[in-house]
């Protein structure tokens, strides 16, 4: 087993730690899409979870069945998080170098 020098490790922290501020500003520009009922509801929403615009197809709009409308958005929604937590894990490995980090520690998936 191979020392491990304690300087060298806090300095990988502080160095993932700027870069780290640097990923925050980067969330903010990713921008997702996830989409329910063959793109009948969109949902756009960016790295920090904010949503930023829905649309919704008038085939999606039924008067007599609001519950499929609801159900179309929340997977439209859950779409949308998913692919944006992989995009957060992808910027995330790329920022540690591959450090094996706890899994979900940034939000990604475990």
């Amino acid at each position: 087993m191979s020392n491990i020098n304690p300087m060298d490790i806090l300095k990988n922290f502080q160095n993932i730690q700027s870069r780290m501020s640097e990923a925050q500003e980067k969330l903010k520009a990713i921008t997702v899409t996830g989409t329910a009922g063959g793109d009948m509801v969109r949902i756009e929403i960016n790295g920090q979870m904010e949503v930023r615009s829905i649309k919704i197809s008038p085939e999606a709009v039924d008067p007599d069945d609001i519950e499929m409308l609801e159900d179309l958005t929340l997977a439209a929604f859950t779409d949308a998080v998913a692919k944006v937590k992989d995009k957060i894990q992808e910027e995330m490995s790329s920022l540690t170098g591959g450090m094996n980090l706890p899994p979900g520690l940034f939000g990604g998936s475990s």
